[in-house]
């Protein structure tokens, strides 16, 4: 029957579709055909391959153990399986894993590394360390660049080359461990989608390396899902989806303006997500899920950091769910026009907040002098 036979023969019978032959597939270089990435297959999926080898089922389990627990990068490693099995599994499949290209470590402890993808792309990722409340963050990547193109982002001015699959954002958190392992003596400790690429774009790999962060080993990683939070810039629809999908991870808006002519300049894709319908759908998230909603609301000096924007953001806070706000500094890029608020007005546009009710965190940016704070990943 053959590989790709047997994966749909296993889809049929599941009564789904793996698009196999379009985004799982990938040609190396050099190789007249493409390579299945094995780590888009399901365990299903590797225990029918493994039947048709004639190999025992729990062959796959063994797999599927080194791929997302050990996430080892060669099939020579997977040491409890034959020699025999490892070269067929290499001569069929890949693992295209990320291979570490740079790394910069700013005078506040953050490290900023950039990975290159099987196919010669750049994604960056970025540690956070707060030794002192021992937590740890990583911000991971889903896009090779962004198709949105906000103006205070330096990463919506590199285009979307493509799509991450779910183990190349997987792969992040796992060698950010390890270098926080190594740098700090500590694991990470919470996962943030807040890097290159909107996630909610590349909704199915997103969704797919969540889940196995969260699931029990030996099966994933077992992180916590209430460590993880994805930030978006906005999709209504795909907010909804979250919630039809019983997201249990937290989820942040990246606000950024509380009126639609403001947020329209400076983040065009609020023209077809209004305030009004992220606001609906961030309700119904909230009514079939009870997670965890926050606000992330960079400040631009004279642009929306005035009381009357304060009003305004206050109302939007008073929604039927509970939310709370991250005010974040601005990191310059080159040819932005806009700057950093001055801190007496960012406190003052706070207090105003805390004094209506509204749950505040002023977040001071970290890693800027290697251009690793928020808005600023380009692989520059």
């Amino acid at each position: 029957m053959g590989i790709l036979g047997v994966i749909k023969k296993i889809n049929r019978q599941n009564r789904t579709f793996v698009p196999v032959l379009q985004t799982d597939l990938i040609l190396s270089e050099g190789e007249a055909t493409p390579k299945q990435n094995i780590r888009a297959c399901t365990l299903a999926q590797l225990e029918a391959i493994l039947a048709e080898w004639q190999e025992p089922r729990f062959r796959a389990k063994q797999i599927w153990e080194w791929m997302w627990v050990k996430a080892v990068t060669d099939f020579d490693a997977m040491s409890n399986l034959s020699k025999a099995l490892r070269t067929r599994l290499k001569d069929q499949f890949d693992l295209y894993p990320l291979f570490e290209n740079k790394t910069q470590h700013s005078n506040d402890g953050t490290i900023k590394t950039q990975w290159l993808t099987h196919d010669g792309y750049k994604i960056e990722s970025v540690l956070i360390p707060v030794p002192a409340d021992e937590r740890y963050t990583v911000c991971v990547s889903t896009q090779v660049g962004c198709s949105l193109t906000c103006k205070f982002c330096a990463t919506g001015r590199m285009g979307r080359k493509r799509n991450l699959q779910g183990s190349e954002i997987f792969d992040q958190v796992v060698l950010v461990d390890r270098q926080a392992r190594e740098s700090f003596g500590h694991g990470i400790t919470n996962v943030v989608y807040m890097g290159m690429g909107e996630p909610l774009l590349n909704y199915a790999q997103t969704m797919k390396s969540i889940e196995f962060l969260t699931a029990p080993a030996p099966m994933g990683l077992g992180m916590a899902a209430r460590r993880i939070t994805v930030s978006t810039a906005g999709i209504s629809k795909m907010i909804r989806q979250l919630a039809d999908d019983g997201f249990r991870s937290n989820l942040a808006l990246s606000l950024h303006a509380a009126d639609d002519a403001k947020r329209n300049e400076i983040m065009p894709i609020n023209a077809h997500n209004s305030l009004e319908a992220l606001m609906e759908a961030l309700e119904y998230f909230y009514q079939k899920t009870g997670g965890r909603i926050s606000y992330e609301y960079i400040a631009f000096q004279d642009y929306n950091d005035s009381i009357a924007d304060a009003k305004r953001l206050v109302q939007l806070c008073r929604r039927q769910f509970p939310v709370r706000v991250n005010i974040i500094e601005y990191n310059p890029i080159d040819g932005s026009p806009f700057t950093k608020s001055g801190e007496q007005q960012l406190m003052a546009f706070g207090k105003y907040l805390t004094d209506h009710g509204v749950t505040v965190t002023v977040r001071r940016s970290r890693g800027k002098d290697i251009d690793a704070a928020c808005g600023q990943l380009a692989n520059k």
